[in-house]
């Protein structure tokens, strides 16, 4: 696993190199969004208001709430708008209610027309003021009734009482049984107004009077997501998914980097590290064929993760470089002697740098370049080269592609004497024909096979 920080540099490396095949991809998933568009028809939503006079507390408006959205009350409504097809249960997923400043429910209808989501609500805040008001009036003429009975029970016994006391009072004509007769008959009295002005009394006064706050209004748009909602969503989507393809792919790159890596998967020790100008397709594979051309055409054919190169200096240390490799190679050989110059296949850059190694050792030492397939590496029998010398690029393989191209050189019977690292360089820019240096770089060698070839 790559442990390097995921920075914006990297972010801004894929944009600039992949921006192909991000926009492929963001226009992907802009069709899959249309699709679900398709798939799931429009939807519009509606609300009616229901006012609740009086001190309420939030948990009391809770209640109402849940009352607002019961299954007792979404199959009232069904039953009213008589839409065929559709149940009580059915528009349980379609209706809900949230408690509004000022004491206000809200009640909201989601239906497949306008129409019809203004319909629902209405229906919806119907039905909820009637069951609430059958609710609070039910208990309070059942509590009343009860309550009236028991009242007119005790009034009656009151009566009988009062013709008790009046019946035992002195049956003369003294002033004190007079008035005591006069105090109980008008407390008779004062029971009998009473009974009749609770009798006259509507219990029906205590129920909460809702009021529906006029009719929903019909909706103008669709209920999110819209169908330019979910198309903008899926381009988004698939563009983000694609960008952290891309980083944890990044991330689990198990390709090496660095020399001591390299060095230490090889089991050898670096020689030096050679400059190579970049070409505009130095890194493009020369396939053929529908899915090469798709490739080139997305831009995936090269690939994104490479840094960009450094600006090369001069053409004199540019050679430089190469001489010291060399120099580096005659000090560790005990005496002249032919070595292979081992490169894996399809590196590019690796080959372009072995080419210009071998123009610059000439034949001290001698070198001959062999390509190397990294998947069942083989490598020529020791024959008149008595060692090998690995050229790669930095990025490209991993430790144990690296490994077998070593393991392959032991079965030749090749000690690796070295290892060259090879990165390309933004050359700059060219003189005239007529005006070309003496000490030009001759021409590449001429490959040689795995299975052995003339220098």
């Amino acid at each position: 696993m790559n442990e390097d920080t995921i920075r914006l540099v990297t972010i801004g490396r894929i944009l600039r190199r992949r921006w192909r095949l991000l926009a492929v991809l963001a226009l992907v998933g802009a069709l899959v969004g249309y699709g679900t568009s398709v798939l799931f028809p429009p939807r519009y939503t509606a609300s009616a208001s229901v006012l609740l006079p009086g001190q309420w507390e939030e948990r009391e408006l809770l209640t109402q709430v849940d009352v607002a959205t019961s299954s007792t009350v979404v199959d009232r409504a069904a039953a009213a708008l008589h839409w065929s097809g559709v149940s009580g249960t059915e528009l349980r997923d379609q209706v809900s209610a949230k408690a509004a400043d000022g004491n206000i429910i809200k009640i909201s209808g989601t239906a497949d027309t306008p129409e019809r989501a203004q319909q629902l609500s209405d229906r919806m805040a119907q039905q909820f003021v009637t069951f609430a008001a059958r609710i609070v009036g039910g208990s309070a003429d059942s509590d009343a009734a009860t309550g009236t009975e028991a009242l007119r029970q005790k009034v009656a016994e009151t009566n009988r009482r009062i013709t008790d006391l009046a019946d035992a009072a002195d049956p003369g004509q003294s002033v004190e049984s007079v008035q005591a007769r006069t105090d109980l008959e008008k407390l008779r009295t004062s029971l009998e107004e009473a009974m009749t002005k609770l009798d006259e009394a509507n219990p029906a006064t205590n129920k909460a009077g809702m009021v529906v706050m006029g009719p929903a209004a019909r909706p103008t748009g669709e209920a999110p997501p819209t169908r330019m909602q979910l198309i903008v969503g899926g381009a988004l989507l698939f563009f983000l998914l694609a960008v952290i393809g891309h980083l944890v792919a990044a991330r689990m790159n198990r390709r090496l980097r660095t020399e001591p890596e390299i060095a230490a998967a090889l089991g050898s020790s670096l020689l030096g590290t050679v400059d190579v100008p970049g070409e505009r397709r130095s890194h493009r594979p020369e396939g053929r064929g529908p899915r090469a051309r798709i490739r080139r055409l997305l831009g995936v054919d090269t690939r994104w993760d490479i840094p960009t190169p450094q600006t090369s200096g001069d053409e004199a240390g540019t050679r430089i470089r190469y001489r010291r490799v060399c120099a580096r190679l005659r000090d560790q050989l005990p005496a002249p002697r032919r070595l292979l110059v081992v490169v894996p296949d399809g590196d590019e850059i690796a080959l372009r740098a072995a080419g210009q190694l071998v123009a610059e050792a000439k034949s001290d030492p001698l070198l001959r370049v062999v390509e190397v397939s990294v998947d069942r590496p083989t490598v020529p029998d020791r024959d008149t080269e008595s060692g090998a010398v690995v050229v790669l690029s930095a990025g490209s393989w991993n430790a144990e592609e690296l490994a077998g191209i070593a393991e392959a050189c032991a079965d030749g019977r090749h000690e690796v004497v070295g290892i060259v690292v090879a990165g390309t360089v933004l050359a700059r820019e060219t003189r005239s024909a007529g005006h070309s240096p003496d000490n030009a770089t001759p021409a590449l060698a001429v490959r040689g096979h795995a299975t052995g070839g003339s220098a």
